[in-house]
């Protein structure tokens, strides 16, 4: 596809609720990380940024010395948005609240032809009759599929950054915050055209062999805390899509940038875990704070 060609880039843009939709898959060679981390602050308040991947190869190691002081010495986690990964009813269920509309063409109608067989395969190995996908919005029969590609690509669900993060805090007895709900969430995603949609559903169906060696850079640019490649291998190209460039990180960029600011008006030390693209590239939520002057230092 021109958009999106990496799977990294759907779990950076795409966000958290992306990630409910894996079952557990096998591991990837595990590789030790050092992501990159972020801080602001004023004399009675402390922010953690820290760019997260919300689905990683089991066993990675990301955890540094300079980030367990940071998570350690944080009184609240702050996550994209909140997902009982035991028990996503609640998530699934404002998922089809938005998601299922009549008169909608069969899915299989929504894809060029060169996608069809693409699409009946990750529909056969969804584990879901065909014909549920014929009820959907095109964007929310998308989301399911993403799945499909996520566990071929060996990325466990137990392993994602947020996962462990929310067991720390909640086993501290330290509050959980989310930047937004579940149905704001997957409210970016109900608002997009049509033709975003079927863009969208076209790159859920690339062949996820291609993109195993793309995965790779990803996870290896991200791993290093490599900015500049960060915003190379999440974001490039939503350029492609003003629609979803807009919806998906803009907006989002600057309502979270908003929450930032308005929190130093608060005394204590909060982890912010988000997608790792959300922190790179010159639309980031980081610009867009260094724009409104807030002081931000690397922290690692």
């Amino acid at each position: 596809m021109s958009l999106f060609k990496r799977c990294g880039r759907k779990l950076a843009a795409f966000g958290a609720i992306a990630a409910t939709a894996c079952a557990p898959a096998p591991a990837i060679e595990p590789k030790a990380a050092s992501p990159a981390m972020w801080k602001v602050a004023d004399k009675d308040t402390t922010i953690y940024l820290f760019g997260t991947i919300h689905l990683l190869p089991k066993d990675t190691k990301w955890r540094s010395p300079a980030f367990d002081r940071a998570a350690a010495g944080s009184d609240t986690l702050v996550v994209e948005t909140r997902i009982d990964e035991a028990n996503p009813t609640a998530t699934i269920g404002e998922l089809f609240k938005l998601a299922m509309a009549d008169g909608l063409p069969p899915i299989a109608e929504r894809v060029q032809p060169d996608k069809k067989a693409a699409l009946a395969s990750a529909i056969a190995k969804s584990g879901l009759p065909a014909q549920a996908f014929d009820k959907l919005e095109t964007w929310a029969a998308a989301f399911l599929l993403l799945g499909v590609q996520f566990q071929e690509l060996g990325l466990d669900p137990g392993s994602g950054v947020e996962s462990a993060l929310k067991k720390q805090f909640e086993a501290g007895g330290k509050p959980i915050g989310e930047l937004e709900t579940n149905a704001e969430q997957l409210g970016f995603f109900d608002r997009l055209s049509e033709d975003a949609q079927r863009k969208f559903l076209a790159t859920v169906l690339e062949d996820p062999a291609t993109m195993k060696p793309q995965f790779k850079g990803m996870l290896d640019a991200w791993s290093r805390g490599d900015v500049r490649g960060i915003a190379d291998s999440f974001n490039a190209d939503l350029g492609d899509s003003p629609e979803l460039r807009d919806a998906l990180l803009l907006k989002r960029n600057a309502n979270w940038a908003r929450w930032v600011k308005g929190r130093l008006d608060q005394p204590g030390t909060v982890l912010v875990a988000v997608g790792a693209g959300h922190l790179a590239g010159d639309q980031s939520v980081l610009t867009v704070l260094k724009q409104q002057g807030v002081k931000i230092t690397r922290v690692q």
